[in-house]
């Protein structure tokens, strides 16, 4: 039988890095669901359309085809048939992913096509609506979190890896109004569910948050 981990939590909590970790130490496989809402959000910028204009979004939601393949053990997002892995990872599209998720048409197809990955294998699923809308049949449900300030100091140090130069209050705010979006959107809100376990990750290191998850995965009999 396929075990299945959720994990929500708003931006910056360190779901990605914690989910990928995981998903190798148990051997499941890694659904990365933000990056396919960055992918939809490409293709909207790459294509002139308004991310906030639902009407036009649902024109064009059928042209859009996302995958996901592992490549050396990696897992790369295919936007169309091209690998956009790298493209994804900008505040543009970050900002034009936020956006473009809280329309039903977008929710809708992706939802869809993360439920199709999660039916026959165990996974690591993370995002903001999985324990609640994806797979509320999830084995484990995890809320992740952390204050505003560290989640900002995470991210400003993602960016500077990416050679992308932002300063904390300016991050702080983005991550706020990114809180605020998500949390009050129409579709598919963020918000804990009463069977997930809070985790807040402000005073503890990845290390410590991965045993955590996975103790609790072991108490499931996951393995």
């Amino acid at each position: 039988m396929s075990y299945k981990i959720a994990i929500d939590g708003p931006a910056g909590a360190g779901k990605s890095t914690v989910a990928k970790i995981i998903s190798k130490e148990l051997g499941y496989v890694y659904i990365d669901t933000g990056a396919m809402y960055r992918a939809f959000g490409l293709f909207l910028v790459n294509n002139n359309i308004d991310v906030n204009n639902e009407e036009e979004i649902s024109k064009v939601v059928d042209k859009v085809n996302i995958s996901i393949k592992f490549v050396q053990n990696e897992q790369h997002i295919y936007l169309n048939g091209e690998d956009v892995t790298d493209m994804i990872r900008t505040p543009i599209i970050s900002e034009a992913a936020s956006s473009c998720s809280v329309h039903a048409c977008v929710r809708t197809k992706l939802v869809s096509m993360q439920q199709e990955l999660a039916r026959s294998t165990s996974v690591v699923m993370d995002g903001r609506d999985i324990g609640s809308v994806v797979l509320p049949d999830a084995n484990l449900k995890i809320f992740l979190t952390a204050s505003v300030e560290v989640r900002a100091k995470r991210r400003i140090k993602d960016y500077e890896e990416k050679g992308i130069k932002k300063n904390l209050d300016e991050v702080m705010k983005e991550i706020e109004e990114r809180d605020y979006r998500d949390t009050h959107r129409d579709n598919s809100p963020l918000t804990q569910v009463k069977d997930a376990i809070l985790i807040d990750s402000s005073n503890m290191n990845i290390d410590e948050v991965v045993d955590k998850i996975i103790s609790l995965a072991d108490g499931g009999s996951s393995r």
